[in-house]
């Protein structure tokens, strides 16, 4: 994985980047409403392979765990919650490559000490978990950056929108506010399962280097 500062998660993606600013009024992107708490879904889609080779050597992390997808309101101290993790993983794990940690550009794991954008999203799911927020509340999500370059951040889908934790800033932000041009990200009924944030009749952009689905 193409090491650029921050952990970048490389993955074929069909879709144009938005030029969107983080703090100002986000430009619209391609079949979402930017106007909408709540991002839009397009149907199925491949998951990363980085993501399957995950589920593979952590069977019992990826299983379903509910019935039905759940959602935890949005309280001050929810919040408060989240914020916390964001911060504490932001600052205990380092930004390296995958390329650089194991010779392979798709290599998703829990770090240790340091690891790429996937393995913050993992770490932060997994504490979240810990903390009592469901499953199918915490959903990797693949998105193109101000860099128009692959990047991996956690949604929380909560009744009052969908939010991003992500490391690289420390706000956590409603998904609409953070610029990014969002791609694809977990199912909420089952974490083997990815579904498309684009419409299938996108224009395809460029594919981002050294990148591979499953």
């Amino acid at each position: 994985m193409k090491k650029l500062g921050y952990g970048i998660l490389a993955i074929t993606v069909s879709l144009t980047a938005s030029t969107a600013s983080a703090t100002g009024a986000p430009h619209g992107i391609r079949g979402q409403d930017m106007r909408s708490a709540f991002m839009r879904v397009y149907g199925e889609a491949l998951p990363p392979i980085g993501h399957v080779g995950f589920c593979r050597r952590h069977p019992a992390e990826c299983r379903r765990q509910a019935a039905k997808a759940m959602r935890l309101g949005m309280t001050e101290g929810r919040k408060q919650d989240l914020q916390f993790v964001n911060d504490m993983v932001n600052r205990m794990v380092k930004p390296v490559s995958d390329q650089d940690l194991y010779g392979r550009i798709e290599h998703w794991t829990y770090p240790a000490g340091s690891g790429d954008c996937e393995d913050y999203v993992l770490l932060k799911s997994r504490l979240l978990l810990e903390r009592g927020w469901p499953q199918s509340a915490l959903l990797i999500t693949v998105v193109r950056d101000e860099n128009n370059e692959g990047h991996a951040v956690l949604t929380v889908r909560t009744p009052q929108g969908d939010y991003v934790l992500d490391n690289k800033r420390p706000e956590v932000l409603r998904w609409n506010r953070t610029g990014y041009s969002f791609v694809k990200r977990q199912s909420s009924r089952d974490p083997r399962s990815w579904v498309s944030l684009a419409p299938s009749d996108a224009p395809r952009a460029a594919p981002i280097s050294g990148t591979r689905s499953n």
